[in-house]
């Protein structure tokens, strides 16, 4: 259904407000901190907002045996914790409660599967979803294939003009590497269609990701100079001062470049590097991206240890707090070589970013939560003011600030009031917060919606995720090839020494967030 009326344009730009059509959604893992904190929220938020269709409903499906009502009370106690919109409203609550349901079952058992689909049939009885169905994953990845296969054999994914439609998303890590991405997208396509896929990174529904491309394309006068003419290079960071968090045991199977770079860094990088899409629509906006990372260099074994940093977090303090060492986390191996740092300068080798060197770098316990895009721009081609200055001007820097403050600063040169010329950085600002007077929606409100409305734009294809696992995949195979001690940084730092030394080698240095 279409209406006329315009959302907010934080939350839709310029497209109109669309509603979905009535549907269930089936969480896998139901039982889950990714359901309790992140999904159900979202769904709610969504609910507030008048963004569901009449009908919609929703059904946990998970091992727990949570007795009558045991779902519905879990899930009520979180949405007073974690929604945006603040404390929970009893009428839509009310409402809201009606359309959900709880399902006991283990994911390998087939017998299960036929249970919920006789679940399903009722739903589009009482509460006509005519068969539109989202199952989304939210269990850890070694369910997918379990999971996948069941679908499968009951039926459940199978769908006609006559069932309505069936999509499944799928979080990440989207496998470890490369033949393990490559396997699940096989395992994948024997059940559903490509179109059906919803591979899920929270990073493209985040307000100010989905503004790159905003920035970009919408203001005639930063695309011309988006390019090796004008810019010097590119950073990229994503830093957090919290540690592990607990989850130990799942950080030590991961680790800092499968857990960030694979997917949120990489898609950073095709965002900011990307050509204009011929439309914004989920395969256009695709290809480019695609083409992005196509274009990144690969590294060969004997470039690993030159354009690649890594490291451990060890015992130091976080805003006055004393923190443990990475290998004192509950879960991790005393022994433990998982990095929780990694830093990279790549090459983007296409005619409009050929030698920009793009820095990457992300890690945990450093000094502050931030995620921010750098474009350092190349400086003035003659020091006009150079005998008249006692410092060199600095170079002009448009930062895209992703996290916590988000907005977008551009920094410049400007003269010092007073007799003789001096010459200081100075920034125009611009803040989400006080521009719109208003507090963006999560990440995964967008893409939930954005999924039963069937636009894939802001989730990733099979091609964009195995280009992203080529390029890491040869950094791993590096890395375990040269079997050398991790190097350990003080946490409350900005990481090992020699993340500075591979900027400092080229002239250059980490932008202080």
């Amino acid at each position: 259904m279409t209406q006329t009326l315009l959302t907010n344009p934080l939350r839709e730009g310029l497209r109109l407000r669309r509603t979905p059509e009535p549907c269930v959604v089936v969480i896998f893992g139901a039982t889950g901190d990714l359901t309790r904190r992140k999904l159900v929220p979202a769904l709610y938020d969504l609910a507030r907002d008048q963004l569901l269709p009449g009908g919609f409903s929703v059904v946990g499906f998970a091992r727990s045996d949570l007795g009558a009502g045991g779902f519905e009370s879990r899930l009520h106690e979180s949405l007073g914790k974690y929604a945006r919109t603040g404390p929970v409203d009893g009428r839509l609550w009310s409402s809201f409660e009606q359309g959900i349901s709880y399902l006991r079952g283990d994911y390998d058992d087939v017998e299960a599967y036929r249970r919920l689909g006789e679940r399903l049939d009722e739903i589009d009885r009482e509460r006509g979803t005519s068969g539109n169905r989202l199952f989304y994953l939210a269990t850890p990845p070694s369910s997918y294939e379990p999971i996948i296969h069941n679908l499968g054999e009951s039926g459940l994914a199978r769908e006609t003009p006559s069932t309505g439609w069936r999509r499944i998303i799928v979080e990440k890590p989207f496998g470890h590497d490369l033949r393990s991405a490559q396997e699940l997208n096989g395992r994948l396509a024997e059940v559903f269609e490509e179109r059906q896929v919803y591979r899920i990174d929270h990073y493209l529904g985040k307000e100010t990701v989905q503004n790159i491309l905003v920035f970009r394309f919408s203001n005639g006068i930063f695309e011309p100079i988006w390019n090796r003419r004008y810019v010097d290079n590119v950073q990229i960071t994503v830093a957090e001062s919290i540690g592990v968090e607990g989850r130990g045991g799942y950080y030590e199977e991961a680790g800092a470049l499968r857990d960030m770079v694979q997917n949120h860094m990489l898609q950073l990088v095709s965002l900011v590097a990307m050509e204009p899409p011929i439309a914004f629509e989920a395969d256009a906006v695709r290809d480019e991206k695609v083409k992005v990372l196509r274009a990144i260099r690969p590294l060969e074994a004997s470039e690993i240890a030159e354009e690649t940093v890594r490291g451990q977090y060890g015992r130091g303090w976080i805003d006055g707090q004393s923190v443990p060492g990475y290998r004192g986390e509950p879960g991790v191996a005393g022994d433990s070589r998982t990095e929780t740092y990694v830093a990279m300068r790549l090459f983007v080798d296409n005619w409009r970013w050929a030698d920009v060197p793009f820095y990457l770098r992300s890690g945990k316990r450093l000094p502050k939560r931030t995620t921010e895009v750098a474009i350092q721009f190349s400086r003035a081609p003659h020091l006009l003011f150079s005998r008249t200055s006692a410092e060199r001007p600095e170079p002009s820097v448009l930062v895209l600030r992703i996290q916590p403050d988000e907005g977008i600063s551009l920094q410049f040169g400007a003269k010092l009031p007073g007799p003789t010329i001096r010459v200081r950085s100075v920034a125009m600002d611009f803040r989400y917060g006080t521009s719109f007077g208003v507090t963006p929606p999560e990440a995964y409100e967008r893409l939930l919606l954005d999924c039963m409305l069937g636009d894939s734009t802001l989730f990733t294809r099979r091609d964009e995720v195995e280009a992203a696992w080529s390029f890491v995949t040869r950094i791993l195979e590096g890395w375990s090839a040269l079997n050398e001690p991790l190097p350990e940084y003080e946490a409350g730092t900005w990481g090992p020494a020699d993340a500075d030394l591979l900027l400092q080698r080229d002239g250059r240095s980490w932008r202080r967030p």
